[in-house]
Formats: C-alpha cells, sequence, structure tokens
C-alpha cells in the first residue's frame, strides 16, 4: 500500500482508496462487494420507511424497524471489522441519534414524550386514541402528522394526489385530442355532401345524378 503523509497524520491508501472530499474519513472503501451490500440494506431500510405501505396496508411496528437498523449495523461490522472511530457520523447514528444532530435529517427527529399529534388542523389529546375522534370504523382514512410541541397544525395534505393528478391531466389530454379529431372530420364533411360538387348541375341536366355504382346504395 502507499503512504501519504499529511501534516503529521500518514494516511494509508488501501485498495479501494477513495478521497472523501469531506476529509472526515481517510478514503479508503470496503470494497465493491461490500459497499453493494451496504447501500442494498439502506434501500431495504427506506422501503420500511416508504409511504406506499400505507396504500398496501401494512402497519409499521417497532420490530420491523428494529430489524432493519439491525441489518445495517451487520453491514456496516462486515464493511469496517475494525470499528469506526468513535466520533464517526455512521457509528453514531447507530448507537443513536448524535450523528445525525444538527443535519436536515436530525430536525425531522421527534421526541416521542412530547411529539403533538394533528389530524385534520386539530391536536389529539396525548391521553386520547384516535378511534376516541373519528370512531371505530375501519374504512375511515385519515392522514395525521406529527409536530414538534408548540408548533402549530402542519401544512394541510393536498386535495389531489400526484397519481390523480397524472390521471386527470392523461384523461384531459385524451379528450382534447379526441375534440380535436372530430373538428378537423366537421371541417371536411362537406366535401361529401352533394352541393359540393362542382359537377352536380350537369349531372343533374343529364338526369345521371341519382345513378350510383353497384353494390353501392
Amino acid at each position: 500500500s502507499i503512504q501519504e503523509e499529511c501534516g503529521a497524520v500518514i494516511i494509508e491508501k488501501g485498495e479501494f482508496y477513495n478521497q472523501d472530499p469531506t476529509g472526515i474519513r481517510t478514503g479508503n472503501g470496503p470494497g465493491p462487494k461490500l459497499s453493494e451490500t451496504l447501500e442494498l440494506v439502506a434501500n431495504d431500510a427506506e422501503a420500511v420507511l416508504s409511504k406506499d405501505n400505507v396504500t398496501r396496508k401494512i402497519a409499521i411496528t417497532l420490530n420491523m424497524l428494529q430489524e432493519k437498523l439491525d441489518n445495517i449495523r451487520g453491514a456496516v461490522t462486515m464493511a469496517y471489522p475494525m470499528g469506526l472511530p468513535t466520533w464517526d457520523t455512521i457509528r453514531l447514528t447507530i448507537e443513536g441519534i448524535e450523528g445525525i444532530s444538527g443535519t436536515p435529517a436530525g430536525q425531522q427527529v421527534l421526541d416521542e414524550n412530547t411529539s403533538e399529534l394533528w389530524i385534520a388542523s386539530r391536536c389529539l389529546d396525548r391521553n386520547q386514541v384516535i378511534s376516541d375522534r373519528f370512531g371505530k370504523n375501519e374504512k375511515t382514512k385519515v392522514i395525521g402528522k406529527l409536530q414538534r410541541p408548540g408548533a402549530g397544525a402542519p401544512g394541510r395534505e393536498p386535495v389531489v394526489s400526484e397519481e390523480e393528478k397524472k390521471a386527470m391531466m392523461a384523461f384531459y389530454f385524451k379528450k382534447q385530442e379526441e375534440l380535436k379529431q372530430l373538428a378537423e372530420n366537421s371541417e371536411d364533411d362537406y366535401l361529401n355532401s352533394s352541393w359540393a360538387d362542382s359537377k352536380q348541375l350537369q349531372k343533374s341536366l343529364r338526369g345521371s345524378g341519382n345513378i350510383r355504382a353497384p353494390g353501392i346504395r
């Protein structure tokens, strides 16, 4: 391996060295196979947090989240068997939330003991359950949002979802094309009229205006 001295620190460049533009890490990566494993477990964890699970009627439990976190922890251990430094962001994030403090992701972390649940522009009391406010009809769909205490009501959900908006745009475009085609056909319909035939007068004088070819009515 090649050693590079940077000030008082000696960086050992391994086989999969890739300079870290942030300067936080040495740049020695785990290799393509382990990198693929890290990306796989990360994508798997993101899939559990996807809002598409609501449409699929999949309830997310704490055990499911813990399983995905354990998978990430195992993949990191495989990639860095020597362990990560105590100050490393990944290690701090796995062990707690200190690793994302001060970042946009850290702003989304809410305290379970003080967070507020808002539904239909109203804040639910922490002693209430959703059925106390909306009943026990299983077919009722409500959208709730968590807020920091004192942050007020969150923004309203759009009346039309992105999927519905795309379907509406496709429908209106198809309708517009049909009306355009219908208008073009209407403009050409007069060409088939008898009064549009330049030889109609001549046919009338000869008495051949109503003669048609055999088989044509």
